[in-house]
C-alpha cells in the first residue's frame, strides 16, 4: 500500500527533518521518500490536515488487555482498536488474565490473539506462578518466546527475597523486571490517598509511605545484586561508556506518584543506578480532591495525591527523573463501577486520552519532550528496535495536531469506566502508520 503524508511537521530528535514541515512517501510498510512537494500518482491517498504533526509510532507500557478470562471488560480486539484510536502503534500489556500469562501456552495465546491488529503488542510474564507472590515462573523460557519483561502487573511483588532472586536470574539475559511499588500491608482496606480528604471523606487512606518504603527496599536490594556481581552501577539512557554503550534499565517502577518517590528515584539515577520509572497520565491530572464526589471513575491505584505530589510529577518528567508516560488502562465494566465508593473496582481506561489530556493540562512542556516519553525513553527500556523517521526506515508513525479541539464523545473499548467521557480536550490524534496500514481516526 502507498500513500503521501502532505505537509507534515517532524517531531523526532532522531531524525534529520526533525522541526521541518516535509511530505513522506510510504510503500510497501517503509518511508520511501521524505522531502517537499512530492509528487505521487492520482490514485496515492493522500493524507492532509491542518497543522498536521508526525513523530515515530507512540508505545504505551502499561496496558491491561483482560484477554484471557475477561473479555466482557475488554478483549485483545478492543483494546488494539482503542490503543490505535489514541495514537499507538504498540502496547505492552500485563499479565493478570484468566489464566495468568506464566508459561510459554499463555504467551502464545497472546501473540497468536495479537496478529492482524493494528498495533503490535509485546506481553509481559508473570514473574511468578499466577502472579502469586510465590513460586518463580520458567523466566528463561518465556524470555526466548518473546516476553518484552516480567511483572506480577497489578499484583506488586511483596516478598525481598523474591525480587532479589529475580533481579539476579534476570541479568544474565538482560530481562527488565518491572514492579508497581506497594507494601500492601500498610494500604489493606485503603480506598484513596491517605490525608486530609480521606479523613473529610470518611475513608480509609493509601498512605504514600507505603509506595516510598518499596522504592527504597528495591533500589537498596539493587545496589546489593550490583556489588554482589561487581557490575558497575550506570542508569538507562542517564550515562554511556564508549566502549559498552548505554546500559538498560534492571527494574522500573510503574505508576509512581509521590514526591518522595520521584526524589528517590532522582537520587537513584544520580548515583548511576539502572532503574527507571513511569507516571499514569492520570495522575498528572487529578489530586485527591476531585473525589469529593465519590465518582468511582476516579478510583484508582495508586491514588490520586496532593497538588504537592502532583507538581512533583510534572517536575520529575521535565527533569529527566521519569522516563515514561503510559495510560494504565484497566478496563472495567458497570457491574464493578456502579457500586458504593468503597465497594467498587480500582483502575480507569486510558488508552484513547493520554495524548489530549497531556496537552490540556500541559504544565510547560516542550512538545517534542512529552513525544519523547511516548516514544524514545520506552522502546529503550524495553528492549525494542528504536524507530526513526528516515528513508528506507520502517513506516512505524503517529499523525497528531496538537492544536485541536474536539470532545471525547465515544471509545472503542468495551468499558466505560472513563472520568474523561464528555470532556472537552486541546489535542488530537489523526491516525497512524504501522505493518504498512495507514488508519485514519480523525
Amino acid at each position: 500500500m502507498q500513500f503521501l503524508i502532505r505537509s507534515a511537521r517532524i517531531v523526532d530528535a532522531a531524525s534529520s527533518f526533525d522541526g521541518q514541515v516535509v511530505d513522506i512517501l510510504v510503500d510497501n510498510g517503509l518511508i520511501r521518500q521524505i522531502g517537499e512537494n512530492l509528487s505521487a500518482d492520482t490514485e496515492t491517498p493522500v493524507v492532509e490536515s491542518e497543522n498536521l504533526h508526525v513523530s515515530s509510532g507512540w508505545i504505551d507500557m502499561r496496558v491491561l488487555a483482560q484477554d484471557p478470562g475477561y473479555e466482557h471488560k475488554e478483549d485483545l480486539t478492543s483494546v488494539c482498536r482503542a490503543a490505535a484510536a489514541g495514537g499507538f502503534t504498540d502496547i505492552a500489556v500485563l499479565p493478570n488474565t484468566q489464566p495468568v500469562v506464566d508459561d510459554k501456552g499463555m504467551l502464545g495465546y497472546v501473540r497468536r490473539m495479537a496478529e492482524g491488529q493494528p498495533v503490535t503488542v509485546h506481553p509481559i510474564a508473570a514473574v511468578t506462578k499466577k502472579a502469586a507472590g510465590e513460586d518463580f515462573t520458567e523466566m528463561l523460557d518465556l524470555h526466548q518466546a518473546g516476553a518484552v519483561a516480567f511483572s506480577d502487573g497489578t499484583h506488586p511483588l511483596q516478598n525481598p527475597d523474591l525480587l532479589l532472586k529475580t533481579l539476579q536470574y534476570l541479568q544474565p539475559i538482560n530481562g527488565l523486571l518491572m514492579n508497581r511499588p506497594e507494601e500492601q500491608l500498610l494500604t489493606r482496606f485503603g480506598q484513596m490517598h491517605e490525608g486530609i480528604q480521606s479523613t473529610l471523606l470518611g475513608l480509609k487512606g493509601l498512605p504514600a509511605l507505603a509506595e516510598e518504603l518499596i522504592i527504597e527496599r528495591d533500589l537498596r536490594l539493587l545496589d546489593y545484586v550490583l556489588g554482589a556481581e561487581g557490575i558497575g552501577q550506570r542508569g538507562v539512557g542517564m550515562s554511556t561508556d564508549a566502549a559498552l554503550g548505554p546500559v538498560p534499565s534492571a527494574i522500573h517502577f510503574s505508576t509512581i506518584s509521590s514526591a518522595r518517590s520521584v526524589e528517590l528515584i532522582r537520587q537513584a539515577k544520580a548515583a548511576g543506578a539502572p532503574v527507571s520509572c513511569d507516571v499514569a497520565v492520570h495522575q498528572l491530572v487529578f489530586d485527591d480532591s476531585a473525589l469529593a464526589g465519590f465518582d468511582t471513575n476516579l478510583k484508582v491505584n495508586p491514588p490520586f495525591r496532593s497538588a504537592a505530589d502532583v507538581s512533583a510529577l510534572w517536575a520529575g518528567l521535565a527533569d529527566g527523573t521519569i522516563d515514561a508516560i503510559v495510560s494504565d488502562h484497566s478496563p472495567q465494566d458497570a457491574e464493578s463501577k456502579n457500586l458504593e465508593f468503597d465497594q467498587a473496582e480500582f483502575g480507569m481506561i486510558g488508552l484513547e486520552t493520554v495524548f489530549p489530556v497531556l496537552l490540556t493540562h500541559n504544565r510547560n512542556l516542550p512538545l517534542a519532550q512529552l513525544i519523547e516519553k511516548l516514544t524514545v525513553r520506552p522502546r529503550e527500556i524495553l528492549r525494542l528496535p528504536s524507530h526513526s523517521i528516515a528513508e528506507g526506515e520502517l513506516a512505524s508513525l503517529t499523525l497528531f495536531d496538537p492544536t485541536r479541539a474536539w470532545v471525547y464523545e465515544r471509545t472503542f473499548s468495551k468499558s466505560k469506566n472513563s472520568p474523561f467521557l464528555g470532556m472537552a480536550f486541546t489535542g488530537c490524534v489523526i491516525g497512524t502508520v504501522h505493518q504498512g496500514q495507514l488508519i485514519r481516526t480523525s
